[in-house]
């Protein structure tokens, strides 16, 4: 089953609003996509489809264009940050003991 079947219809609109991104940045600065794909050490077609929004594509080449571009490829390590990550925090509490009974040491014999 290809990846783009089992990907939620939301994500793949995301993609492709980044690949798009991609793509008006690349041409707002002037650069071919053969520079682009020489620049990210990938191939014409495979940089296509990046701009294309192509799932199949690693998100470390989107990424890489991201950053050869200029544009915000950080907010990815900002969005899985543990301390903004309220259904981990929600889990964490619910998981949290009712009571809380210090440990008993044995006596010595």
């Amino acid at each position: 089953m290809p990846t783009s079947d089992v990907l939620p219809a939301r994500l793949r609109k995301s993609l492709r609003q980044v690949g798009r991104g991609i793509n008006i940045a690349r041409r707002r600065r002037r650069l071919t996509a053969a520079m682009m794909a020489e620049r990210l050490g990938i191939g014409r077609q495979t940089y296509q489809r990046v701009e294309q929004g192509d799932p199949t594509v690693a998100v470390g080449t989107y990424l890489m264009a991201l950053f050869v571009l200029g544009l915000a490829w950080d907010s990815l390590e900002q969005s899985a940050d543990p301390q903004v990550d309220a259904t981990g925090t929600a889990l964490d509490v619910a998981d949290l003991p009712k009571s809380v009974r210090p440990v008993r040491t044995p006596r010595p014999k």
